[in-house]
């Protein structure tokens, strides 16, 4: 339940019922309603804010620029740690807590944002009259400091297969869960898949073509599209159905959720995208722990399921792929969006640079 506050005396005419923080809130959410992973995320954002100026004994009205400022030191290093970080826990567990750590500088410029948004709202519903969230400085990409890469090379995507094909296959449990990491990551890097994407995605999405395979998504902004599905891909799908006890072949009208639960009994209920990002997390953990090298292993450190997206593009580009069917299997908007995978450019760019030098030849 989001911590309530009871709302300042109404400067301007109120648009909505709220009669306190946490309802106002409420009702921002619920503009959310239909798109479940960005009202999931919008809530936590939140949340966290909420619980935060709770701790304070301060309200959304009283939050000034300072109070920002040091809500967004907070994020980086929420203190102190015992009562805001511990592992991930579903968030009706009685040890959940807001936190698993310290958020990026990436995530914590998401978190303002949203904050930002939603008191831009609460100001036009005439909840709250004015939005210290504004007053953020805005700093360039490039201001800012060099952005992290954030694939895996070909080395570390090498490692990482072979950690799949190390995965403890013990007992029936451990098989399941085996098979069905080594589908998931297969999925996401063939296609390039989001994990909000996947999350809700049943077999019959697969459907053929003219001979070939398509996956029917709806995307980022509720788009349609269609991904190509590979010979290779079809296979490993093959194989993860046969796991499951089910027939390789798909019915036009199969419900089965793409990515199974491992449960005998709930096998056939969709995974929520958080829980597909910690099945990966847990992947790139295992990984990490036997890394090859440092190199390897500080990319599996920063490494979450968005990255699979991101290595999807970029080897792809390396694969030779053409630039504009890259940038149309990702389903980017723009793509100046995908070139920014095109390593190969940098590669060369560096390679020529080393005709540069101290002393010239004749």
């Amino acid at each position: 339940m989001l911590p309530d506050t009871p709302r300042l005396p109404p400067a301007t005419p109120l648009l909505i019922q709220a009669q306190s923080d946490g309802q106002a809130v409420l009702t921002w959410l619920a503009e959310h309603a239909d798109k479940p992973a960005t009202l999931a995320s919008y809530r936590k954002e939140a949340e966290r804010l909420l619980l935060w100026l709770n701790g304070r004994q301060q309200n959304l009205a009283r939050l000034k620029r300072e109070d920002v400022l040091d809500y967004q030191r907070f994020l980086a290093s929420p203190y102190p740690a015992e009562q805001w970080i511990g592992p991930p826990r579903p968030r009706s567990h009685p040890q959940w807590k807001p936190f698993s750590k310290g958020l990026t500088p990436q995530s914590i410029a998401h978190s303002l944002t949203v904050l930002g948004a939603m008191f831009a709202y609460l100001n036009d519903a005439g909840y709250l009259n004015g939005n210290p969230f504004k007053l953020l400085r805005r700093r360039s990409r490039r201001q800012a400091g060099a952005e992290v890469e954030r694939f895996l090379d070909a080395a570390c995507w090498l490692h990482l297969q072979a950690t799949l094909e190390q995965l403890p296959r013990g007992n029936a449990k451990e098989i399941r869960h085996a098979e069905r990491a080594r589908w998931l990551i297969t999925l996401l890097y063939l296609t390039g898949a989001r994990r909000s994407e996947v999350a809700g995605a049943k077999a019959g999405d697969f459907v053929r073509r003219h001979g070939n395979w398509w996956w029917n998504v709806v995307g980022k902004g509720d788009v349609s599209a269609r991904i190509p599905l590979s010979d290779e891909l079809m296979a490993a799908y093959g194989r993860y159905r046969r796991s499951l006890g089910l027939a390789a072949d798909i019915a036009a009208d199969d419900e089965t959720p793409l990515v199974c639960r491992i449960g005998e009994k709930n096998r056939h209920e969709s995974m929520s995208d958080k829980a597909i990002y910690l099945i990966c997390k847990e992947v790139f953990s295992r990984a990490r722990q036997h890394a090859p090298s440092d190199e390897i292993r500080s990319q599996l450190t920063l490494a979450s399921t968005h990255w699979l997206r991101h290595t999807a593009a970029s080897h792809q580009l390396e694969a030779g792929i053409p630039l504009l069917l890259v940038s149309q299997n990702l389903r980017h908007a723009s793509i100046q969006t995908t070139r920014r995978y095109l390593h190969s450019e940098e590669d060369a760019r560096h390679q020529a640079n080393q005709l540069h030098r101290l002393k010239r030849k004749d």
